[in-house]
């Protein structure tokens, strides 16, 4: 059969591509055309669009950038429609997805969605659109399958989460590069120039009070060396790391991360961490008032109390950072909480037991059953 795969982003990028590996491992005739990153292309997919063209973050940002996402639009569909999928996959990114969803549903196409937009933190009304648009929507959040039922009356699939098998396979892997002989505090400011430009100030300036650790930044393969290093050059215990991210987090004893899936990641990968974000003024205001969660941590957000630390806007202080990363180092109480707070989370997870290989199965079985 042939896919058509649209991911946006750097973690979409990563499910994206253990999805493509487990559709050719089970079709063995699958073709597969996508948007994408470097993980989806390694995979056998042919990549389209890369998603370092695609990503902009905030309110005020997405609206700056408007006839660029108008003409992705636009080119995503011609090319579609000169592929002719047996279905189109959308991977979260969802300001743009959920339109193509809308377009391809209109021209007969078979629509599946792989990791769900948050349409329960904010936009809830998305909802009535989606369930006319979508049809077979797999979810990866345990909480979500009955969100969906409860409060739209609407049977989604949970096949787990596919990170639990990207770290534990990360995990089984032999590591034969130290990064430090000093204990190691990364740094995970994001891979968007946008997000990076204002949280990796604030957490390089940390590294001045703990001049016995080495402080290691993951720098997203997506921007070049040379934009980092703008921020890093006049820090003597401050280093990097590109394309290591996962490397890295097997060797730190804590993290600085921003929100988002990285959070998520350090946690499944046993490392104490501090959440942080901050963006623009214009878009932290707006998303104040539209968003409706307790927690901006997707750790916090699953199992429904603060495991982590969130830092958020203008608590984003070196002062407040510097005290957080004091204490995930130093408070054994705390540090054996998390710890136990991090094996309920990943038995969470792993419910729907291999999510990649059960969300190609999903899909396959879906195409198969409506071709018949």
């Amino acid at each position: 059969m042939k896919y058509y795969i649209i991911a946006g982003e750097a973690s979409g990028d990563l499910h994206g591509s253990n999805l493509i590996r487990e559709l050719k491992r089970l079709d063995g005739n699958a073709v597969i055309r996508c948007w994408g990153g470097d993980k989806m292309q390694r995979a056998g997919g042919e990549l389209v669009k890369h998603y370092r063209d695609l990503a902009f973050m905030g309110f005020a940002e997405v609206l700056m950038n408007l006839r660029t996402i108008f003409r992705n639009l636009k080119f995503c569909k011609e090319d579609i429609l000169k592929f002719k999928p047996d279905a189109v996959i959308l991977i979260d990114y969802p300001g743009f997805n959920l339109r193509m969803a809308k377009w391809a549903k209109q021209q007969g196409l078979k629509v599946i969605y792989y990791i769900s937009p948050q349409v329960w933190a904010w936009k809830e009304s998305r909802v009535k659109t989606m369930k006319q648009c979508i049809d077979k929507m797999l979810v990866i959040l345990p909480f979500e399958k009955k969100y969906f039922h409860d409060n739209w009356n609407w049977e989604v699939e949970y096949v787990g989460h596919p990170l639990v098998e990207v770290v534990e396979h990360e995990k089984s892997k032999v590591k034969n590069q130290k990064f430090s002989d000093k204990p190691i505090v990364a740094l995970l400011p994001g891979s968007r120039k946008q997000e990076i430009i204002k949280k990796l100030p604030v957490m390089l300036e940390v590294s001045n009070y703990f001049p016995d650790h080495q402080f290691i930044v993951a720098q997203a393969p997506s921007v070049e060396d040379a934009f980092y290093k703008t921020f890093t050059q006049q820090y003597p215990n401050v280093s990097s790391v590109t394309d290591k991210t996962y490397d890295l987090l097997l060797q730190a004893r804590a993290a600085l991360v921003t929100s988002g899936t990285a959070t998520l990641e350090t946690a499944l990968f046993t490392v104490p961490e501090v959440v942080c974000y901050k963006g623009s003024s214009l878009s932290y205001q707006i998303g104040k008032r539209l968003v409706k969660v307790k927690y901006i941590a997707l750790v916090n957000l699953i199992m429904d109390r603060p495991v982590v630390k969130e830092l958020i806007q203008h608590d984003l202080t070196v002062e407040n950072l510097k005290k957080e990363l004091q204490e995930l180092l130093t408070d054994e109480t705390r540090l054996r909480q998390i710890r136990k707070d991090y094996s309920d989370l990943k038995q969470l997870l792993s419910e729907g037991g291999n999510a990649s290989a059960k969300a190609a199965r999903s899909i396959i079985e879906f195409l198969t059953n409506k071709a018949t």
